[in-house]
């Protein structure tokens, strides 16, 4: 991935809360019939190994998890916020004149060593930890336990768990930070303005970071 200096994340904490906040992950690996992708949502364990840790599933009947073997090399890209953006955005453009349209984003991607878990402990501890994670804000949490057991047991016999071993992880976070300040402020709220709110904040917030 082409990384301009200003748009790099050397803060390992901040690509983690991004996948935190975004977990589907893309898992790219090199098959026999080629490049293959699949979005899956991962469990990232940050302090395990010298890069951390990725864990998920796939369906037993996807045929990736045959494809590759212990220790292929394999890709996982995760991708935040992300907005169009318009010249007509930046007070610059308007005095000047010279701005193009462009696209803002984050994006980490995650290169590592795959292995394949087709046992049934790893599969229920994982799944009931996605579900804990992102069950938790609900009102009346579902559990795993909610179903009948015999369900359960089928079910996770039709999944296979993978884990990758972290070699190298890289984020770009894309928020403009290579242009003015008047610029960078009026895009923050002109994405918020038209419902972007999310970019809209991080472009704001980066702004700070900048700064610091």
């Amino acid at each position: 991935m082409y990384i301009p200096a200003h748009f790099a994340v050397p803060d390992a904490e901040a690509l983690h809360r991004m996948i935190r906040e975004h977990p589907l992950g893309i898992l790219i690996a090199n098959t026999p019939g080629g490049l293959d992708a699949n979005h899956i949502p991962f469990e990232l364990t940050p302090d395990e190994g010298e890069h951390g840790t990725l864990r998920a599933h796939v369906a037993r009947s996807n045929p990736v998890w045959q494809e590759v073997k212990d220790g292929d090399e394999v890709m996982v890209v995760f991708r935040g916020e992300e907005a169009y953006v318009s010249p007509t955005w930046f007070p610059s453009k308007h005095e000047f004149h010279k701005q193009v349209p462009t696209w803002n984003y984050k994006v980490v991607h995650l290169h590592g060593k795959i292995r394949i878990r087709d046992d049934e402990r790893f599969v229920r501890g994982m799944v009931a930890r996605l579900t804990r994670t992102h069950e938790a804000s609900l009102p009346k949490p579902w559990k795993m336990s909610d179903a009948p057991a015999d369900y359960i047991d089928t079910m996770l016999k039709a999944i296979v768990g993978i884990e990758i071993e972290v070699t190298r992880i890289t984020g770009k976070f894309k928020l403009s930070q290579n242009r003015e300040l008047r610029d960078r402020l009026s895009l923050g709220e002109a994405l918020k303005a038209q419902g972007d709110i999310a970019m809209g904040q991080a472009t704001l917030d980066a702004i700070g970071e900048t700064k610091a």
